[in-house]
């Protein structure tokens, strides 16, 4: 099972549907860890110390810090960027897909888009 960390903007119906669906999924919040109000690198590093795949609607900034570790040769676990105006179903449903067959190590260096 993947491991991941909405950030702070992320569709909190998206979350509630995640965990309607998969009760048991490992998923927290910037909220959840006191990183809220805090800059996309801090949480990038955040995420890649614990080892979570961060779930983000920011296309603007958030892929650009993700490809500046990927560059420097820094660590980065991986990078959902969910497009905001994808229904929320459909969110849910290709993020259980990848949450339930795939592997955490496949997603380190990787900035995916959905919807897929």
């Amino acid at each position: 099972m993947l491991h991941l960390l909405s950030d702070e903007n992320f569709n909190g119906d998206i979350v509630r549907g995640l965990f309607l669906r998969q009760p048991d999924l490992d998923l927290v919040r910037v909220q959840d860890v006191g990183l809220q109000e805090v800059d996309d690198p801090a949480i990038l590093d955040w995420a890649t110390v614990n080892n979570r795949i961060v779930l983000t609607h920011d296309r603007a900034t958030m892929p650009n810090f993700a490809y500046q570790r990927i560059l420097k040769e820094q660590k980065m676990v991986g990078l959902f960027v969910v497009n905001d105006r994808m229904p929320i179903r459909q969110a849910i449903d290709e993020l259980l897909l990848l949450v339930n067959s795939s592997e955490q190590l496949e997603w380190n260096g990787i900035v995916l888009y959905l919807p897929l």
